[in-house]
């Protein structure tokens, strides 16, 4: 599989969708991007794609069994990478069965549709097709502060609706290599930071929110872990097990960089003091305690050797990293103004501003 393929990547309007859809078309690749177009699925993202006969956007649901038979028969792609999904795990809590529906029967139509499109190849296509599984590390649970990092053989212990959807997922891909011989891959990774982040995440939330001047709401004591990931280095490591993962194999991806939420949060306080100060003083000033939500996980970590045997290692510093994010909300203000809708507005004050008030 090379960067100049022609691949079905479900999700390329969201967050890390859209970094990965722009770096391989980039790269001199060519993409069908099969997106729903929800609240973070946004298409404005890909405005710089315009009119590029390598990126193909087509608006429609991965449940939709006739429509995404249609695009492998159409396009015939050597691989399909799968980034749809919903990932919040507050929205998780208040309607769980959105997640069922797109975590899992979603990647079940899309793993019965790649195995009828699959079974239908000759060789060498055959022997080249991949099915690539984009997961988090939500699915193994919750790490004590001494506990050793994940590993893929991991026992799973899903703590919330998303977690739960996407370990379910997970075990679909399993089964279907082991039972259909299906050509799959699964990665599992750490938190992602970076451009084009929906403003409802941690790092973007509290940008946004300092500028504003408005609180930043932190569960709890601010004392979960988690391990943080540049998102070009997540997309480098995604196009690293396309071309050189095992079969029916799973390969987690870290950034090496575990934080506490309450260090991030007054890292971006010292960053914006600095490069876009508030007269009425440090940002820090607007942290705000707020209670925790249900079965909130204390700590994530992952051990990324395995996948340092293919070749990759994380490049980007969290400190460098986290500032050029800073930077890039900073510079995309009509952005951000055109995503926080009403519709994002309501979720804030329906998650947020209850727990505030307490």
């Amino acid at each position: 599989m090379t960067a100049r393929s022609c691949i079905l990547v479900t999700g390329g309007a969201g967050f890390i969708g859209t970094n990965f859809v722009l770096q391989w078309v980039e790269r001199g690749g060519t993409i069908v991007n099969l997106d729903l177009e929800t609240y973070a699925g946004n298409p404005e993202n890909l405005v710089s794609l315009t009119g590029s006969p390598q990126h193909t956007l087509v608006h429609g649901d991965i449940a939709d069994a006739a429509l995404v038979s249609l695009l492998f028969r159409e396009h015939r792609p050597q691989a399909i990478v799968h980034f749809a999904a919903e990932t919040h795990v507050d929205r998780s809590i208040a309607e769980p069965d959105t997640f069922i529906r797109t975590n899992v029967c979603g990647t079940f139509t899309l793993l019965e549709q790649a195995r009828q499109y699959w079974s239908s190849l000759r060789e060498p296509e055959r022997s080249t097709f991949r099915f690539l599984h984009v997961s988090t590390d939500e699915v193994y649970g919750s790490l004590s502060p001494d506990d050793p990092p994940f590993v893929e053989e991991q026992a799973f212990a899903p703590n919330s609706p998303y977690a739960a959807s996407k370990a379910a997922a997970d075990h679909l891909v399993r089964a279907w290599f082991h039972t259909y011989g299906l050509p799959t891959l699964t990665t599992n990774c750490s938190n992602n930071y970076g451009p084009f982040q929906f403003p409802e995440k941690l790092i973007p939330l509290m940008i946004l929110n300092a500028l504003a001047g408005t609180p930043l709401p932190i569960y709890g004591d601010g004392g979960n872990v988690r391990d943080w990931l540049f998102v070009s280095d997540h997309c480098a490591a995604i196009r690293t097990v396309l071309a050189k993962g095992q079969l029916g194999e799973t390969y987690n991806i870290g950034g090496n960089s575990e934080r506490t939420n309450l260090e991030i949060v007054r890292m971006i306080c010292l960053i914006l003091d600095e490069l876009r100060p508030d007269p009425v003083g440090a940002h820090d000033r607007l942290i705000t305690f707020v209670p925790d939500r249900p079965g909130h996980d204390r700590r994530y970590a992952m051990d990324a050797r395995k996948i340092a045997r293919l070749g990759w290692q994380p490049s980007v510093r969290f400190e460098d990293g986290l500032r050029s994010t800073v930077e890039w909300y900073l510079n995309h203000a009509p952005w951000v103004d055109r995503v926080r809708t009403g519709a994002y507005r309501d979720w804030i004050r329906q998650n947020y501003d209850e727990r505030i008030s307490r």
